[in-house]
């Protein structure tokens, strides 16, 4: 099925991300978690705390574009420290990220009503131990709020 990625579906999305307790939601393009490429539109809220982690398989570099809103994209060394926080998007002097497998990174959404488009290779695996970060919290542990913060002071412009 041809699926047109118009402003409607970029809104629909974002009310779906708006109303999920995770604050996020993603609209997949490929047609299920063995498609050798997973597409997909990702829709994040402020507050939506994704945990910083990395992609081990060599075929899993993962590019992110952005088609509406602001982003901050933070990418950690083997120890937990910033190595870059970099602010992506659209219409902006960067609108998108290329995430060589195996970096750290975590994504934090700087606007309301952010989505951005994904490409990774497939097919859609859960987290290995060894791609979730020890240094930092997971999604659900009772230090992600205060670490989410932490993140968040990276750029300034960031309200919640």
């Amino acid at each position: 099925m041809i699926q047109i990625i118009d402003h409607k579906l970029l809104d629909e999305v974002s009310a779906e991300a708006r109303n999920n307790l995770r604050r996020r939601k993603n609209r997949n393009f490929h047609t299920g978690d063995d498609a050798p490429a997973n597409r997909l539109l990702n829709a994040i809220e402020p507050g939506s705390y994704i945990a910083p982690h990395r992609h081990l398989d060599p075929a899993k570099d993962e590019t992110l574009v952005v088609l509406r809103g602001r982003f901050g994209v933070v990418l950690f060394d083997d120890a937990g420290n910033v190595a870059q926080a970099q602010v992506i998007e659209a219409g902006g002097a960067a609108c998108g990220i290329d995430i060589p497998h195996g970096t750290w990174h975590s994504v934090l959404s700087l606007a309301p009503d952010s989505v951005f488009f994904e490409a990774k290779a497939g097919p859609y695996l859960p987290f290995a131990s060894e791609e979730k970060a020890s240094w930092a919290p997971a999604e659900n542990d009772a230090g992600a709020k205060e670490y989410l913060y932490r993140l968040q002071q990276l750029f300034p412009a960031v309200t919640s």
